[in-house]
């Protein structure tokens, strides 16, 4: 009977590399995974000898990695993968990064760390993913249906108190203001940075129970913004893994509005911005069924208006018009001198909400409520949201041409040129894109000619 051949294993440079920058002997690497494994309830009892042949290439079983990589990542003062101890196996493969709901807080530290690090790294296959729908709706499913995490203080690494979640959320309102003015072209190079050198070491670090849970409050909220970024630069496949981590931290933070804020307000946009609306309205049910009892008037509004865009796209005018009526009442309950509002929500106005209303107009055909919509976003906007009155000066040109106002509608395109020419905003230029299509049927006229050649000498220069 002939031997069974043996095959090499390959030395674990990654692993090697790490212990010797955390200054850890074998053995006092063997009693740090020993302690940790002990507090998530595992038996774990290696010694030298175990790290020995981990670093000769053996692979240990069942959680012993992830525990590994979190002794590590304890001794550095960071988040430290199982990729980068060198024991992924297959399991964390590049094209499987963010797109899934970890069932539990260290396994969604690992994966929203390795997003991070991946980005920042700039591999291909994040931002030229496609994006599938199961891959919107099953975390939302997850969600609804996943249990509450009963703890997430962690015991060991630099402590990280509640001036650390101020500096986050200040961190977090800086880069919404500079998006907003700017477009995210300028500014999230600097966000997706940010995230992967400073608050991965903050989730990797030691906290209370109450501090843990604001702190992934604030983490989901910024890696909710990292995803918006990535849409307004042409990623969608980058961004459906934001959204998909941002929803697991809102998890971690017991904060089920929230989480209702990123299946409404981001993934079913997302969802919209790819032609799938049936699950724009999946996405946002979701949401007030999961957020309910939970969010306020204006929260739930933005919920409703959500819904409304997924029937309006589908062409279901009772239902969309339905959706429609609750936002307005969710809306008008909202006591604009109250302070219950969360941050996230506070600006979802009235201009926000004719500026979702203005869409569904747009997109039954309705061009005198859309028209309508519109000046009431544009009126109620201020001049610091640049790109958002930019795509609402597209929406009120649209309007014009559905209602065959050509010369007008060709003004107000302009208009929306200009203010799209000091932003780097892929969102901006496309519904400039969509609008010029809407001209199509009036090529042959003047000022369509004149508009064009216009738009043409905007982008030479």
């Amino acid at each position: 009977m002939a031997a069974r051949p043996l095959v090499a294993r390959q030395p674990n440079e990654r692993l090697q590399a790490l212990i010797q920058e955390a200054g850890c002997s074998n053995a006092g690497l063997a009693r740090r995974v020993n302690m940790c494994g002990a507090e998530h309830g595992l038996d774990l009892r290696y010694d030298k000898t175990s790290v020995a042949r981990w670093l000769r290439g053996q692979q240990p079983r069942g959680r012993a990695p992830v525990i590994i990589a979190e002794a590590l990542g304890r001794k550095l003062g960071r988040t430290v993968t199982i990729d980068e101890i060198g024991m992924a196996n297959g399991k964390n493969l590049a094209s499987g990064v963010g797109l899934q709901f970890s069932p539990t807080v260290l396994g969604a530290i690992e994966q929203v760390c390795e997003l991070w690090r991946s980005d920042v790294g700039r591999r291909d296959f994040l931002s030229g993913s496609s994006v599938a729908a199961s891959a919107l709706v099953e975390p939302s499913r997850d969600w609804l249906i996943s249990v509450p995490d009963g703890q997430v203080a962690r015991s060991a690494g630099p402590r990280v108190g509640m001036s650390d979640v101020a500096a986050v959320r200040a961190m977090t309102q800086s880069l919404v203001d500079l998006d907003h003015q700017y477009g995210s072209g300028h500014v999230r190079p600097v966000l997706v940075h940010y995230l992967n050198s400073v608050v991965s070491g903050l989730l990797a670090g030691s906290y209370r129970e109450g501090v843990g849970r604001e702190l992934f409050g604030a983490v989901s909220r910024l890696t909710e913004l990292a995803g918006y970024m990535a849409i307004d630069t042409g990623q969608p496949g980058l961004a459906q893994r934001y959204y998909i981590q941002a929803l697991r931290l809102a998890q971690a933070a017991g904060d089920r509005a929230y989480g209702g804020y990123v299946l409404a307000a981001s993934m079913s946009h997302l969802a919209a911005q790819l032609g799938n609306p049936r699950e724009i309205s999946q996405l946002a049910r979701a949401a007030q069924e999961g957020a309910r009892g939970r969010a306020t008037p204006r929260a739930q509004s933005m919920f409703h208006a959500a819904e409304a865009r997924g029937h309006a796209l589908l062409g279901d005018v009772r239902a969309a018009q339905e959706s429609t009526g609750r936002a307005r009442a969710e809306m008008e309950r909202t006591d604009l001198a109250t302070d219950d509002d969360p941050a996230w929500i506070s600006h979802f106005d009235e201009a926000y909400l004719a500026d979702e209303l203005a869409h569904c107009h747009r997109d039954l055909g309705m061009a005198k409520e859309a028209a309508r919509s519109a000046e009431q976003a544009l009126a109620g906007h201020p001049e610091s949201r640049t790109r958002r009155r930019a795509i609402g000066l597209v929406l009120l040109a649209t309007a014009q041409v559905q209602q065959r106002e050509v010369e007008e509608a060709c003004g107000t395109g302009m208009r929306a040129a200009e203010l799209l020419s000091t932003l780097r905003s892929n969102r901006g230029t496309e519904y400039l894109e969509d609008f010029q299509q809407r001209l199509e049927p009036f090529k042959d006229e003047p000022v369509v000619r004149e508009f064009g050649a216009r738009l043409e000498l905007q982008v030479a220069a």
